[in-house]
């Protein structure tokens, strides 16, 4: 099979297939073989509505990022030929465009606005890899894909890469499995580390962004290894199962802090744009405050050897 053959494989529609029973063996290995990890039904029902409605919502407004990428495939001014070698080029690359991405995911709140609704569950299965947003290309974030196009990628090959890593990281949302060997952790994203991206205690807030390859967090300073157990969901909770507030709640946040009397034109841009947390009057606290308030430091979080334990187990 040529890269050209694998890239016209429908690869969404086994995708779906293949979440829904990956999902069906986890629940037979938690409730048959008492493995770890827990479904809650109404949360689980919630995930899948979210996702499934995500389908067609952000198909909806792709034209917006296909209208880029086109332009951008229209000045290329030498188009790379589709290979095996282009293939697995194009997906290291556009990997560390995701990381990227979802860096600026957690740092700008206009972009949170989108990706807090995958992470405002407070459990974690596979389930929870499916809650996602229906806005993600109101963001902006998606034309970090452009120069990818414009250097000589298929446009078609960098839409194809983005889609086969998040089809990797649906399996990282589970706690039934523990840790692979030691050198598939160092250069992979695994469960253990996306457990710690998804927790909500201080010393794991704002770590491990990575999509296949977790290298970049190693490389960019932002990876933290798994140690205590992790507390899943968000600084302040959405407590809630109400799907409009999980999709649109902090938009509503967004905006009404835009809007507040008295501000300057740049304290309004800082709600908008500024990490999550910030406010004007220091009411509110960040990740950075919440790190320092628990005399963690950013650049050193790692756990001690005698802190690490052994991943969550079922609740």
């Amino acid at each position: 099979m040529s890269a050209a053959e694998f890239m016209a494989l429908d690869i969404n529609r086994w995708s779906v297939v293949l979440f829904f029973a990956a999902m069906a063996v986890e629940i037979f290995l938690i409730l048959v073989l008492h493995l770890r990890g827990r479904y809650v039904t109404k949360d689980s029902a919630l995930n899948l509505f979210v996702g499934l409605g995500s389908l067609p919502a952000n198909a909806a407004a792709a034209f917006i990022t296909f209208a880029f990428l086109g332009l951008a495939q229209s000045m290329q001014w030498q188009a790379i030929p589709i290979t095996w070698g282009s293939f697995l080029l194009c997906f290291v690359l556009d990997d560390l465009r995701f990381y990227v991405h979802h860096r600026i995911a957690h740092r700008c709140r206009w972009v949170w606005a989108m990706h807090v609704v995958h992470h405002s569950s407070q459990e974690y299965n596979l389930s929870v890899a499916i809650r996602q947003a229906w806005t993600k290309h109101f963001t902006g974030t998606m034309l970090l894909k452009v120069p990818l196009v414009l250097v000589g990628f298929d446009m078609g090959m960098v839409v194809f890469c983005g889609v086969l890593n998040a089809t990797y990281q649906f399996f990282l949302h589970t706690e039934t499995v523990r840790k692979f060997p030691r050198w598939f952790e160092a250069i992979f994203n695994t469960p253990s580390h996306h457990r710690v991206h998804h927790a909500s205690n201080p010393r794991y807030l704002d770590a491990n962004y990575a999509g296949t390859l977790i290298i970049w967090d190693r490389l960019f300073g932002t990876f933290v290894e798994e140690g205590e157990q992790p507390v899943y969901g968000l600084v302040r909770n959405i407590e809630t199962r109400n799907p409009i507030r999980v999709l649109f709640a902090e938009y509503g946040a967004v905006f009404r802090d835009l809007f507040t009397r008295g501000l300057t034109l740049q304290q309004r841009f800082k709600y908008l744009l500024a990490p999550p947390g910030w406010s004007h009057d220091g009411s509110r606290q960040g990740t950075d405050a919440i790190l320092a308030a628990a005399g963690i430091d950013r650049k050193n979080r790692q756990p001690s050897r005698s802190s690490v334990q052994a991943p969550p187990v079922s609740r």
